[in-house]
């Protein structure tokens, strides 16, 4: 065993008794408060001067491995096709870590000329001093290294935010940053501005749509930043967590179920309603969101037409099944097959037309597409509820979709009386989420689930601002 290494081996043995003493004896819960923060400190340090020596050596298996000869490389004769690879093997880190200590070391190793011998100087000089003296470890150098060493600028001007950084992370530089406030000085730095990066984000911008497993497609891609931004203000839009600002009710009930105060007052069926169980996760919302957005822009018209018509999807059902409740239904641009709760609800706001065919597969009869809710009628109903009719649903009318309470299919007419607003996501889990609607002489009631109304009774409903008003004029 080398010197290094044996002195090494000392210290770690010392390290680990220690270890072993706190953890014997629980010697961490007797210390002061201030003590607990030292431990940390010295703690951190000790892990950063490990951090410099792993990434020290590492740097050394890049210098015997870049740029040479496959035979000749370090990492060839330990039989590692890369030093990520060796840095695995020896150190049993993960991947990624692995990778984020040959970055380091490529930022501050000193190369060595194939020519001359030359000790050449670091990509990061400073910062290789600030990692012997650990004050930063691998996280800070990786954090450093990619955006000054990617951004184009001269070795001047790199030389000089290493320089700056590394005092900064010492404590020593103009303000109190630390080396992940690298962004910055990367911008600073490249004087060609963003269009190097824009160009690069346009090459590898795209998404695709994987094939469907378990019911579900994948989707993968990278998005430029204003398509990003689009889209998260559209889902800002359907997601507005905003509040109705309704009088609470006089009478509110407790519910069992959820262990707090709700606000249906079971004596008053014109009492605000209000409701907060809502347990899909953020990336749920953003899908029910983005189902909401492709809904509303394939109907808005200005999409360019196929085949003569707006983009349409295309749901294909047997009659039979639809009848019956059992079998499937399939869609375009999908080989899997959904359920018929799923036909059931594209239909419902949608277009539906009967196609006849005989036993060997003639059509005998196509029937003209049998629209649903005119525009009058969808203004006449976004006014009257005023948005998604589930109580604690803040989906604004236009986002909304029109649900036939009484199934098309099973010969709901096309009516104001006949029809309600529900989002996307209410509207598609209406049969299996406790939550019936009803249009009761033409005004809409909502009967929910237990633990939102213990006694399980009709109520009206409305989210309109002017109907809501009546209301409260009424009671005053």
């Amino acid at each position: 065993m080398n010197s290094i290494a044996a002195t090494l081996e000392r210290v770690g043995a010392d390290l680990a008794g220690v270890v072993g003493e706190v953890f014997a004896g629980d010697g961490a819960r007797d210390l002061s408060e201030t003590d607990v923060l030292e431990l940390m400190a010295t703690a951190s340090r000790i892990v950063r001067a490990g951090e410099a020596l792993l990434v020290e050596a590492t740097s050394q298996v890049c210098d015997r491995s870049d740029g040479r000869l496959h035979a000749d490389r370090m990492t060839t004769r330990f039989g590692c096709r890369s030093t990520s690879e060796l840095v695995q093997r020896v150190t049993r880190v993960s991947k990624q870590r692995a990778g984020d200590v040959v970055k380091a070391a490529r930022a501050v190793v000193r190369p060595v000329a194939l020519t001359t011998g030359e000790v050449l100087p670091a990509a990061l000089p400073k910062m290789r001093e600030a990692l012997a003296t650990a004050e930063v470890g691998v996280d800070g150098v990786v954090a450093v290294a990619g955006p000054l060493l990617t951004c184009g600028a001269g070795t001047a001007a790199i030389l000089a935010a290493d320089e700056e950084i590394a005092a900064t992370a010492r404590g020593e530089g103009a303000d109190a940053g630390s080396p992940r406030d690298r962004d910055g000085w990367a911008m600073y730095l490249d004087q060609d501005g963003a269009e190097p990066n824009e160009e690069r984000a346009l090459r590898k911008r795209g998404i695709t749509i994987g094939p469907c497993r378990d019911g579900l497609h994948s989707v993968r891609g990278n998005v430029l930043p204003e398509v990003a931004g689009q889209l998260q203000r559209a889902f800002d839009s359907v997601l507005n967590p905003k509040l109705d600002g309704a009088p609470a009710p006089s009478k509110p009930f407790f519910s069992e179920s959820r262990g707090e105060a709700d606000t249906v007052d079971p004596d008053d069926p014109d009492a605000p309603l209000t409701a907060t169980a809502d347990d899909r996760t953020q990336a749920q919302k953003h899908h029910d969101a983005l189902a909401t957005v492709l809904t509303v822009v394939a109907g808005s018209g200005a999409l360019p037409t196929l085949g003569g018509a707006a983009p349409t999807l295309v749901v294909s059902v047997r009659a039979e099944d639809l009848v019956t409740g059992r079998g499937f239904a399939h869609i375009d641009g999908s080989d899997e097959p959904i359920s018929l709760a799923s036909a059931r609800h594209v239909a419902c706001s949608g277009a539906v037309q009967r196609v006849v065919f005989t036993d060997a597969g003639r059509i005998v009869q196509l029937g003209s597409l049998e629209r649903v809710f005119t525009h009058h009628q969808r203004r006449g109903i976004g006014l009257r509820d005023g948005g998604c009719l589930i109580p604690g649903c803040h989906v604004r009318a236009d986002w909304c979709e029109i649900h036939h309470v009484q199934a098309y299919a099973q010969g709901g007419p096309t009516h104001t009386d006949n029809g309600v607003l529900l989002c996307w996501f209410h509207h598609r889990t209406l049969d299996s989420s406790g939550w019936a609607v009803r249009v009761n002489h033409g005004v809409p009631e909502v009967r929910g689930p237990y633990w939102w109304d213990a006694q399980v009774k009709w109520r009206r409903v409305t989210k309109s601002p002017s109907r809501m008003r009546e209301r409260v004029a009424r009671r005053t």
